[in-house]
């Protein structure tokens, strides 16, 4: 076991950091600092123990300081520490690229690599305008998202995103992009276990809008099988398969944004592999290195990699990339965690354990202020009532208390709390997280 940090370790002035996606005033005035984790917790700067209900970002899926990820990151440093991507290549990242597209389902067999799900998705939305330029179809530029979607904080992502906060300081945005409905419906939907039976009509708008702009304009439509951020919403039975059918029927790609849902959030390697559909991409990034190095990625099907496959062998076929696309200690990092996924079966864990968790979750249903609660694979979602000075506040609230008091660590978007622990947990340690919830939320009950 790692040793307990230091005094010295911890600043005495937090203002230089400015700290993304957080309220900074209230964060330094009571911090909620973490200095090491092993397993499924997290350990403060004073060594208290904080049970990990989030996976730090919905990412370390194989849990905290994974010995073999740690020395294969390593191993790496010593040996290349950094190779350029544009024009040379490493052995690791192609063979990270083929263990990745061995995965995913049908003929996703080709792997773009990024560093964050925001690159991922910024770089799915520029393959898919792209191929439609060199097929000939340039008119296509129209993108299409959600209400309620999160597709990270690049100018594509905000723009194809739903979530008000994440567009409304930053102007305009991206020209040409339209919104489907969202998918929940919390009087027909209230405390389902898993997929909503209700729902699967809403994908019927992709109709509305095809009708509106013209399938000649429109080049992807990007969806989150299940809406994580915006509080863990489970794509309704069938809505799915139905967007694939009108995406075919009016030739239109579809990319499925699975940078929190993959690598066996939802059982799977990807969720599309659980709802049966094939995607023209998958974005992932997350639990590709269990969280310990950035990596993200775009996983293309291959008639579009194809496409791009013309013309003279010696000119760039796509002119896109990052500097540290496919780095060395990423790809070595990815390679050791899809070798813990697989000799430990953490896929066929989670989706093992997927009804006993969503039965302890459910058992929150009847606390206080509580209005919802949605499950699917290992993920949950509570939505409290929010208070009458102010919504979010309750939520914020909860964040807090179950830190400092209970040592649990959730997430909130306003007054809904998501949680979504490693996929080690065992079962005593469901229990101790429901047990840990259910006194915060008794806690923030006034």
């Amino acid at each position: 076991m790692t040793s307990a940090p230091s005094a010295v370790a911890v600043p005495n002035d937090l203002e230089a950091y400015w700290m993304p996606f957080t309220a900074n005033r209230s964060f330094k005035k009571n911090p909620r600092m973490v200095a090491r984790a092993e397993g499924m917790f997290y350990y403060t700067v004073d060594n208290k123990p904080v049970l990990d209900g989030t996976a730090g970002l919905w990412c370390c899926n194989a849990g905290h300081a994974r010995e073999p990820i740690i020395q294969a990151i390593q191993a790496q440093a010593r040996d290349l520490d950094y190779a350029p991507s544009f024009q040379y290549g490493h052995p690791k990242v192609f063979a990270a690229a083929a263990r990745i597209a061995a995965l995913a389902p049908g003929d996703l067999d080709h792997v773009f690599f990024a560093n964050s799900g925001s690159e991922a998705v910024d770089s799915a939305l520029k393959i898919a305008l792209a191929y439609w330029n060199v097929s000939g179809k340039a008119a296509k530029t129209r993108l299409i998202g959600r209400e309620r979607g999160y597709h990270g904080v690049g100018f594509g992502g905000i723009s194809v995103g739903g979530m008000s906060n994440n567009r409304k300081f930053f102007g305009s945005l991206l020209t040409g992009v339209d919104h489907l409905a969202h998918t929940y419906d919390r009087e027909k939907q209230a405390f389902s276990k898993g997929e909503p039976e209700y729902g699967a009509h809403f994908a019927d708008d992709l109709e509305r809008i095809v009708a509106l702009h013209d399938a000649s304009t429109i080049a992807a439509v990007i969806v989150e099988p299940m809406a994580g951020s915006t509080g863990g919403l489970p794509a309704p039975k069938g809505y799915l398969k139905r967007l694939r059918e009108i995406c075919d029927k009016h030739g239109i790609l579809l990319i499925f944004d699975e940078v929190i849902t993959g690598f066996g959030r939802l059982g799977y390697a990807f969720a599309a592999e659980r709802y049966g559909v094939i995607p023209d991409m998958i974005t992932f990034a997350k639990g590709v290195t269990s969280g310990t190095v950035p990596m993200g990625g775009v996983l293309v099907r291959k008639h579009i990699y194809d496409a791009f496959m013309g013309g003279p062998d010696n000119v760039v076929e796509l002119f896109h990339g990052y500097t540290y696309s496919g780095h060395p200690l990423a790809a070595a990092a990815s390679l050791a965690t899809l070798d813990i996924y697989r000799e430990e079966g953490l896929f066929e864990r989670a989706r093992g354990m997927e009804s006993a968790w969503a039965d302890a979750v459910l058992s929150l249903k009847g606390e206080p202020n509580v209005v919802d609660i949605r499950t699917v694979g290992i993920v949950g979602a509570i939505d409290l009532a929010p208070r009458a000075d102010g919504v979010g506040k309750r939520g914020y609230d909860v964040i807090g208390r179950a830190f400092h008091d209970e040592g649990l660590m959730v997430r909130t978007a306003a007054d809904t709390i998501a949680f979504s622990p490693p996929l080690i947990i065992t079962e005593s340690q469901i229990d101790e997280l429901i047990g840990k919830l259910r006194r915060t939320i008794r806690a923030v009950a006034n």
